[in-house]
């Protein structure tokens, strides 16, 4: 069996941490498996190297800085080899370069554009453990690209998906996915098994226990998907494709994010084409737009209200202000100290009543609900940040999500 695993910033964080995923893949090397593995930079590297480079300059080069962080996914790779060779185990480490990982053009946020795969196949042929670096790839040009936050986990499913591995195998430091963030609430389950696409949704609205885009790929191309803990043996979640088991389950998760704001232009004079007014240069900029609310007044004007990730706040607001003052809108105005809650489950689909019963329990805690947006299998709210916790855990115990199997 050809299994790909890949191991977060946690999980090799220090020499002692490397060394014990040594021993987890020499063992699954010694139950007769090929074994290819995609590591991250050690916890804490990638943000030492994006400070440096912020030293520097306000705005780093955004090629050059791709080139910087690249340096901690090549450290692990490197070590974990050592350890491999150190302990009798043969195997060899390959950077993007060398497989080669192809993207595209857009530094920091690349995209997988193909994977060579015959190098790869190549040294397993010749039983070598191949360890890979996560979160990067090359341009045509022979450029270093990366792939964005989280892109490790996208890096290990594409691989799987090119080499049609029977098995990708997440290691992180929890025991898989829960019902709730821990931090949040006192005791969430753990799930057996979770639907590719409430995994999407889940990691989409703030779970961070995979990167949305790996389950993307991962369900476009059925590659058998394992959650896991590197710190103990535990089974973890498998990630699988949507059975009719799944959707008895009414909802599998509630997720909070507190990493958006919200903005809110006003009274915007009435006409065709003002909404790709603003969000024409947002886009251009590679800002993401998440919930959107347009009210229409009877003086003919328009609110229009969207969220968008924190640290796009202050290049948000001044493209914003310029579309405002183009087409002669009233203000604009910016919040962050908001929150999104996001309720997902299969289940949703065939129950109705699971907005009412949503909205009814905040009414119950007197929280006053800013915005909402749906899906089949979703449900996203933003609230006051400092009510935020106290409406996730309601709605979890509502849900009788403490009672999930």
């Amino acid at each position: 069996m050809l299994i790909v695993q890949k191991f977060g910033g946690t999980s090799v964080k220090n020499l002692e941490r490397i060394r014990s995923v040594a021993r987890r893949v020499a063992k699954t090397k010694e139950e007769g498996h090929r074994v290819v593995v995609v590591l991250s930079a050690p916890a804490g590297d990638t943000d030492a190297l994006l400070k440096l480079a912020a030293e520097i300059s306000d705005q780093p080069d955004p090629r050059e800085c791709d080139s910087l962080l690249a340096l901690g996914e090549q450290k692990s790779v490197a070590l974990l080899a050592l350890c491999l060779k150190a302990s009798g185990v043969a195997c060899i480490s390959l950077n993007a370069h060398q497989i080669p990982i192809l993207t595209d053009k857009e530094h920091g946020r690349a995209r997988i554009v193909s994977i060579g795969v015959e190098r790869i196949f190549k040294e397993l042929e010749a039983g070598q453990v191949v360890i890979v670096t996560g979160f990067q790839g090359i341009t045509e040009d022979g450029d270093v690209t990366t792939l964005g936050r989280g892109g490790s986990d996208t890096s290990a499913v594409a691989l799987a998906a090119a080499l049609k591995a029977s098995l990708c195998e997440i290691y992180t430091d929890v025991d898989g996915v829960y019902t709730a963030d821990p931090r949040v609430v006192a005791e969430p389950k753990l799930l057996k098994k979770i639907s590719y696409e409430e995994m999407m949704e889940l990691a989409d609205s703030g779970a961070k226990v995979l990167q949305t885009r790996s389950v993307e790929v991962a369900a476009r191309h059925r590659v058998p998907l394992t959650v896991r803990s590197s710190f103990n043996d535990n089974p973890g979640t498998e990630v699988v494709p949507e059975d009719a088991s799944l959707e008895k389950i009414l909802v599998a998760g509630v997720t909070l994010n507190t990493q958006e704001a919200k903005v809110a232009i006003r009274r915007i004079p009435g006409g065709a084409g003002v909404l790709t007014r603003f969000f024409a240069p947002l886009a251009e900029a590679g800002i993401n737009v998440d919930m959107i609310v347009e009210n229409l007044s009877e003086d003919g004007t328009t609110d229009l209200a969207f969220t968008v990730a924190k640290v796009d706040l202050r290049k948000t607001l001044a493209l914003s202000e310029a579309t405002a003052k183009r087409l002669n809108a009233v203000r604009v105005e910016a919040a962050s100290d908001i929150a999104k809650i996001s309720i997902v489950g299969l289940g949703m689909r065939t129950h109705a009543g699971v907005a009412h019963q949503i909205f009814q329990i905040l009414a119950d805690l007197n929280i006053t609900v800013q915005m909402v947006s749906t899906s089949e299998i979703k449900v996203s709210l933003v609230v006051a940040a400092e009510e935020a916790p106290e409406a996730v855990k309601a709605l979890h115990k509502a849900f009788r999500l403490d009672h999930a199997k």
